[in-house]
């Protein structure tokens, strides 16, 4: 009688390894994972079937899995959470983790792993995840006792969510996912080792807020952190521009940081950023980066990377700092709790609104070049004239916009406004093919009430188009827009401007029939052939309350502009077509 009531004392303390990975994603307040099944997870899975506590999304491939679970991140704020089995399908995700860790993505992605006794002996679908993900995750896990599953779980999140975001990997073989032991919600987290700095020394936000109000040129360069820190670190800067008086641009994964309606607002800087954006770095005397990292697609030619200016680099990631370029000052904090105590101490200080009628006088010059126009004659669609009608028929409703990658994804960055944070998800650091539509997806669940559309190209939807079923499956209004140029458009443009117009592989012969496919998968299917049906197609795919894919055809060799060659500098951008040569016109060479 008293070992039966030790027994049961035992069954009600102690829980199977997969029991308490779920119960611990619900005490992380996981809502959604992203997945697809396989041997080495099965008890996860039938852990959470018996759970009913976490919606499970089944997708059509792993490196879908994440790229939903970056999207949902990205668009709520929330960490993004991931199942996989062991072998494929966490080589699968490898992709989709990497792209997390470049772009800065808070991602869990939990894989199964054959039975710790097999570990070593190419047991069948075994790989080694954690040495794989070793160097394109924060941090990874290979739990080998089921008593330690919660307490890794909850510091993987923490890891994930803290500090720069990232992916982290949590590898369970499949026998502690069976084994049972005890599980207890842990307290606060803190880890002996990795405590990132948040708030930055007073004297050094001193520092900083002197050397703005010094500065006779200055701009104000923001990136994808001010996005990662929160909403209110977008308000924040709003006050510290308008209180500064300062012109701002972006890097591509910062857009919607700064209202683009905003006066102050140049634009996306780069390689495909406007002519005032970088001209305006090339010649400031002080540069001050929020959030963002000099990386080469926004830098150009190092050496001639704005020659004149101090720079002041505010990054939570240290070794961020110095890394491709050398600064003045650096700042190491959260971008968001940088801005709030340096617009805090600029207004305790009574620093007036600095005078810089001269520097924007420079600035209109330089925007008087219109560097965004586009060359438009007979009925085809320019693919930016797309873009900007897309924006005109949605900007009311605040739209999530996704992206594939290559042409589409830089004109996107154009030529659609963003007002706000969390509305544009895309691959900026990885350039994933194949992101937009399950980003997409991944959005559309963590915000159900929003008007989400995946901005694509049809050589990249092709990369995980599988994943319309999942759309479908789930009763998901998400829109798909291609721009069909019938070219892997970037890759095309290259080889004109470099390799004297050798298109090798670059043509995507035998295209599916999109709309037949979309209706394949479920979807409603629109086609678009010219620029008199451009209007009526977007309002018929946006007057539809399922998932809809439009086939836009546009002008075949239409180049992304403004750009800066590889290895150029920002004062050697081409403008358009016609100075492919490396010859500004005269109009531009006075701006410049």
């Amino acid at each position: 009688m008293l070992r039966a009531r030790q027994r049961r004392r035992h069954d009600v303390t102690e829980k199977s390894g997969a029991d308490i990975l779920v119960e611990a994603l619900c005490d992380l307040g996981v809502e959604v994972v992203f997945g697809y099944p396989g041997g080495a997870v099965l008890p996860i899975y039938d852990a959470l079937f018996r759970s009913k506590r976490i919606r499970h999304v089944l997708v059509r491939h792993e490196q879908a899995a994440t790229h939903a679970a970056e999207g949902y991140a990205r668009s709520t704020g929330k960490p993004g959470v991931v199942l996989v089995t062991s072998g494929p399908g966490a080589t699968n995700a490898v992709t989709g983790i990497t792209d997390a860790l470049m772009d800065s993505i808070p991602m869990v992605v939990i894989t199964g792993q054959v039975p710790t006794p097999l570990i070593g002996t190419d047991a069948f679908q075994e790989a080694d995840t954690v040495g794989i993900t070793r160097h394109c995750t924060k941090h990874n896990y290979l739990v080998k006792d089921p008593a330690r599953l919660g307490g890794v779980l909850h510091e993987a999140f923490h890891i994930a969510t803290s500090g720069r975001p990232g992916p982290v990997v949590v590898d369970i073989p499949k026998d502690v996912q069976v084994a049972t032991a005890r599980y207890q919600k842990p307290g606060p987290i803190q880890h002996k080792t990795y405590r990132p700095q948040v708030k930055a020394d007073q004297q050094t936000i001193e520092a900083a807020v002197e050397m703005i109000a010094a500065a006779e040129r200055p701009v104000f360069y923001t990136g994808g952190g001010i996005i990662n820190s929160g909403p209110e670190a977008s308000q924040l800067l709003r006050e510290l521009v308008r209180i500064t008086g300062a012109p701002v641009t972006s890097t591509l994964m910062g857009l919607g940081a700064l209202p683009a309606s905003s006066k102050q607002w140049l634009g996306m800087l780069g390689m495909h950023g406007t002519f005032e954006a970088n001209m305006a770095m090339n010649k400031a005397d002080l540069i001050v980066a929020l959030g963002a990292r000099f990386d080469d697609r926004v830098t150009g030619r190092l050496d001639a990377f704005a020659p004149h200016a101090k720079k002041i680099h505010v990054d939570i990631d240290r070794s961020s700092v110095n890394k491709n370029v050398r600064v003045d000052l650096p700042v190491i904090a959260d971008v968001g709790r940088a801005i709030e105590d340096m617009t805090r101490v600029w207004k305790a200080h009574q620093h007036p609104k600095p005078d810089l009628s001269e520097w924007w006088r420079r600035i209109e010059g330089w925007r008087a070049a219109q560097c965004l126009d586009f060359p438009e004659d007979g009925e085809g669609i320019m693919p930016q004239r797309a873009i900007r009608a897309l924006y005109e028929a949605t900007k009311g409703e605040a739209p999530i916009i996704t992206t594939e990658v290559g042409q589409h994804q830089m004109w996107a960055a154009q030529h659609f406004g963003f007002e706000a944070p969390n509305k544009w998800l895309t691959s900026g650091g990885l350039g994933t093919m194949g992101y937009g539509l399950p980003a997409a997806i991944g959005a559309q669940l963590g915000n159900p009430k929003a008007l989400v559309i995946d901005i694509a190209g049809e050589a990249s939807i092709q990369m995980n188009i599988q994943e319309l079923a999942t759309a479908t499956q789930y009763r998901l209004p998400v829109k798909v827009f291609i721009l069909n140029n019938q070219y892997m458009g970037m890759v095309r443009q290259w080889q004109e401007l470099t390799y004297s117009s050798r298109y090798a592989e670059s043509y995507s012969e035998s295209l599916p029939d999109f709309v037949k496919l979309a209706e394949a998968y479920g979807w409603k299917g629109i086609r678009i052939e010219g620029r008199d049906q451009l209007e009526a197609g977007i309002a018929d795919m946006l007057a539809h309350d399922g998932p809809v894919l439009v086939d836009c055809v546009v002008e075949q060799l239409a180049n992304c502009f403004p750009m800066i060659p590889s290895g150029a500098a920002h004062t050697e951008m081409i403008l358009q077509a016609n100075e492919v040569s490396g010859e500004m016109d005269d109009e531009a060479k006075a701006l410049v």
